[in-house]
Protein backbone atom coordinates (compact mmCIF):
# COMPACT_ATOMS: atom_id res chain seq x y z
CA UNK A 1 0.00 0.00 0.00
CA UNK A 2 1.31 3.48 -1.15
CA UNK A 3 1.94 6.27 1.71
CA UNK A 4 -0.89 8.27 -0.06
CA UNK A 5 -3.32 6.05 0.67
CA UNK A 6 -1.83 5.20 3.84
CA UNK A 7 -2.56 9.11 4.78
CA UNK A 8 -6.01 8.90 3.35
CA UNK A 9 -6.83 5.84 5.30
CA UNK A 10 -5.43 7.53 8.58
CA UNK A 11 -7.11 10.60 8.23
CA UNK A 12 -10.17 9.12 7.61
CA UNK A 13 -9.94 7.03 10.58
CA UNK A 14 -8.98 10.33 12.67
CA UNK A 15 -12.63 12.17 11.23
CA UNK A 16 -14.19 8.75 12.66
CA UNK A 17 -12.64 9.30 15.95
CA UNK A 18 -13.37 12.76 16.67
CA UNK A 19 -16.97 12.13 15.00
CA UNK A 20 -17.35 9.64 17.80
CA UNK A 21 -16.28 11.93 20.58
CA UNK A 22 -18.48 14.43 19.49
CA UNK A 23 -21.15 11.59 19.51
CA UNK A 24 -20.09 10.22 23.12
CA UNK A 25 -20.08 13.90 24.59
CA UNK A 26 -22.48 16.50 24.25
CA UNK A 27 -22.44 18.34 26.92
CA UNK A 28 -19.62 20.75 26.42
CA UNK A 29 -20.57 24.41 26.07
CA UNK A 30 -19.78 25.74 22.56
CA UNK A 31 -19.80 29.32 21.58
CA UNK A 32 -21.40 31.63 18.67
CA UNK A 33 -18.00 33.53 17.64
CA UNK A 34 -17.53 36.60 15.27
CA UNK A 35 -14.24 38.19 13.79
CA UNK A 36 -12.45 40.00 16.16
CA UNK A 37 -9.61 42.82 15.86
CA UNK A 38 -6.32 41.41 15.44
CA UNK A 39 -4.46 44.46 17.74
CA UNK A 40 -6.89 43.30 20.39
CA UNK A 41 -5.86 39.76 21.16
CA UNK A 42 -3.96 40.57 23.56
CA UNK A 43 -7.05 40.60 26.05
CA UNK A 44 -7.71 37.35 25.75
CA UNK A 45 -3.81 35.81 25.65
CA UNK A 46 -1.71 37.41 27.58
CA UNK A 47 -0.96 34.61 29.90
CA UNK A 48 0.45 35.65 33.21
CA UNK A 49 -0.38 38.05 35.83
CA UNK A 50 0.82 41.43 36.16
CA UNK A 51 3.91 42.53 37.47
CA UNK A 52 6.55 45.08 38.38
CA UNK A 53 9.51 45.37 36.93
CA UNK A 54 12.12 47.16 38.93
CA UNK A 55 15.51 48.80 37.72
CA UNK A 56 18.26 50.46 38.54
CA UNK A 57 21.06 52.68 36.95
CA UNK A 58 23.69 54.85 37.65
CA UNK A 59 22.66 55.65 41.13
CA UNK A 60 18.28 55.63 40.27
CA UNK A 61 15.75 53.29 40.56
CA UNK A 62 12.62 52.57 38.94
CA UNK A 63 9.46 50.61 38.56
CA UNK A 64 7.15 49.50 35.58
CA UNK A 65 3.86 47.91 35.22
CA UNK A 66 4.41 44.87 32.68
CA UNK A 67 1.63 42.36 31.40
CA UNK A 68 3.02 41.20 28.68
CA UNK A 69 5.58 38.06 29.64
CA UNK A 70 6.11 33.95 29.50
CA UNK A 71 8.05 31.64 31.27
CA UNK A 72 10.46 29.74 28.45
CA UNK A 73 12.73 27.13 30.65
CA UNK A 74 12.74 25.33 33.68
CA UNK A 75 16.79 25.48 34.27
CA UNK A 76 18.27 27.13 34.01
CA UNK A 77 14.81 29.57 34.72
CA UNK A 78 14.06 31.97 32.02
CA UNK A 79 12.01 34.61 31.43
CA UNK A 80 10.69 37.11 28.65
CA UNK A 81 8.72 40.21 28.56
CA UNK A 82 8.50 42.57 25.96
CA UNK A 83 9.03 46.32 26.67
CA UNK A 84 8.58 49.00 24.75
CA UNK A 85 10.94 51.25 23.87
CA UNK A 86 9.46 54.16 24.52
CA UNK A 87 9.32 53.19 28.36
CA UNK A 88 11.42 54.83 30.17
CA UNK A 89 12.61 51.57 32.00
CA UNK A 90 13.71 50.41 28.63
CA UNK A 91 17.14 52.16 28.21
CA UNK A 92 17.79 51.33 31.83
CA UNK A 93 17.19 47.45 31.57
CA UNK A 94 19.19 47.40 28.69
CA UNK A 95 22.31 48.80 30.06
CA UNK A 96 22.11 47.76 33.30
CA UNK A 97 21.14 43.74 31.88
CA UNK A 98 19.30 43.38 35.26
CA UNK A 99 15.96 43.59 36.70
CA UNK A 100 13.30 42.24 39.61
CA UNK A 101 10.08 40.80 38.65
CA UNK A 102 7.67 41.44 41.47
CA UNK A 103 4.16 40.17 41.83
CA UNK A 104 1.83 42.43 43.62
CA UNK A 105 -1.42 40.84 44.82
CA UNK A 106 -5.32 42.47 44.27
CA UNK A 107 -4.88 44.73 47.28
CA UNK A 108 -2.01 46.61 45.14
CA UNK A 109 -4.06 47.94 41.92
CA UNK A 110 -4.28 51.29 43.01
CA UNK A 111 -0.75 51.32 43.26
CA UNK A 112 -0.25 49.09 39.34
CA UNK A 113 -2.10 51.60 38.25
CA UNK A 114 -0.53 54.59 39.51
CA UNK A 115 2.68 53.29 38.40
CA UNK A 116 1.60 52.37 34.91
CA UNK A 117 0.28 56.44 34.50
CA UNK A 118 3.59 57.85 35.11
CA UNK A 119 6.94 58.17 34.21
CA UNK A 120 10.46 57.29 36.33
CA UNK A 121 11.72 60.27 34.56
CA UNK A 122 9.51 62.73 36.57
CA UNK A 123 9.52 61.12 39.69
CA UNK A 124 10.49 58.33 42.07
CA UNK A 125 8.50 55.96 42.10
CA UNK A 126 9.04 53.99 45.02
CA UNK A 127 8.51 57.45 47.14
CA UNK A 128 5.75 58.25 44.97
CA UNK A 129 3.39 55.54 45.89
CA UNK A 130 4.83 54.72 49.15
CA UNK A 131 6.76 51.59 48.26
CA UNK A 132 9.61 50.05 49.61
CA UNK A 133 12.90 49.14 47.79
CA UNK A 134 14.67 46.37 49.38
CA UNK A 135 18.73 45.42 48.38
CA UNK A 136 18.72 41.95 45.87
CA UNK A 137 21.17 39.51 46.70
CA UNK A 138 22.20 38.84 43.34
CA UNK A 139 21.42 41.91 41.15
CA UNK A 140 21.69 46.09 41.75
CA UNK A 141 18.32 46.19 41.25
CA UNK A 142 16.17 47.15 44.26
CA UNK A 143 13.17 44.36 45.20
CA UNK A 144 9.95 45.74 46.19
CA UNK A 145 9.19 44.58 49.98
CA UNK A 146 5.40 45.07 49.54
CA UNK A 147 4.98 42.56 46.66
CA UNK A 148 4.03 38.87 47.60
CA UNK A 149 6.96 37.55 45.21
CA UNK A 150 10.38 38.83 43.75
CA UNK A 151 12.32 37.20 41.40
CA UNK A 152 16.18 38.94 40.60
CA UNK A 153 16.79 38.11 37.13
CA UNK A 154 20.03 39.08 34.39
CA UNK A 155 19.64 39.56 30.83
CA UNK A 156 20.50 36.29 29.45
CA UNK A 157 19.75 36.94 25.77
CA UNK A 158 19.73 40.44 24.35
CA UNK A 159 19.65 39.37 20.74
CA UNK A 160 15.49 40.25 20.36
CA UNK A 161 15.30 43.37 22.11
CA UNK A 162 16.07 45.76 18.82
CA UNK A 163 13.83 44.00 16.84
CA UNK A 164 10.74 42.66 18.72
CA UNK A 165 11.14 44.54 22.59
CA UNK A 166 11.80 41.07 24.03
CA UNK A 167 14.08 40.51 26.60
CA UNK A 168 14.68 36.99 27.83
CA UNK A 169 16.10 36.91 31.24
CA UNK A 170 17.78 34.19 34.07
CA UNK A 171 16.25 34.04 37.31
CA UNK A 172 19.19 34.29 39.32
CA UNK A 173 17.13 34.23 42.98
CA UNK A 174 13.31 33.47 44.03
CA UNK A 175 11.95 35.09 47.45
CA UNK A 176 8.47 33.41 48.02
CA UNK A 177 6.59 33.00 50.95
CA UNK A 178 5.18 30.10 52.66
CA UNK A 179 1.71 31.77 53.18
CA UNK A 180 -0.77 31.94 51.01
CA UNK A 181 0.19 29.67 48.39
CA UNK A 182 -2.03 30.97 45.80
CA UNK A 183 -1.94 34.66 46.37
CA UNK A 184 -4.96 36.78 44.66
CA UNK A 185 -2.74 38.59 41.66
CA UNK A 186 -4.15 40.80 38.92
CA UNK A 187 -4.37 40.00 35.15
CA UNK A 188 -5.14 43.01 32.75
CA UNK A 189 -8.26 42.27 30.26
CA UNK A 190 -7.78 45.73 28.31
CA UNK A 191 -9.78 48.62 28.50
CA UNK A 192 -8.74 49.29 32.07
CA UNK A 193 -10.45 45.80 33.56
CA UNK A 194 -8.55 43.56 35.76
CA UNK A 195 -9.38 40.14 36.46
CA UNK A 196 -8.61 38.93 39.71
CA UNK A 197 -7.05 35.14 40.11
CA UNK A 198 -10.01 32.62 41.72
CA UNK A 199 -10.47 29.57 43.25
CA UNK A 200 -7.41 26.89 42.52
CA UNK A 201 -8.83 23.44 41.30
CA UNK A 202 -6.28 20.70 41.71
CA UNK A 203 -6.05 18.16 39.15
CA UNK A 204 -3.07 16.65 40.23
CA UNK A 205 -3.60 12.55 40.48
CA UNK A 206 -4.62 12.82 36.54
CA UNK A 207 -1.44 14.05 35.48
CA UNK A 208 1.77 11.95 34.61
CA UNK A 209 4.47 12.41 36.61
CA UNK A 210 6.65 14.37 34.17
CA UNK A 211 3.82 16.68 33.07
CA UNK A 212 3.52 17.91 36.73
Amino acid sequence: MSKWHCAIIADADWRCELAHCHARDTSMKTYRKKDYPLAEIRRYLEPGPIVLVSSAWQGKFNIMTMGWHMMMQFAPALFGCYIWDGNHSFEMLRRSRECVINVPTSDLVNEVVGIGNCTGVDIDKFKEFGLTPVAGEKVGAPLIKECYANFECRLADASLISKYGLFIWEVLKAHVPTSPKYPETLHYRGEGVFMVSGRSISLREKFKPQNL
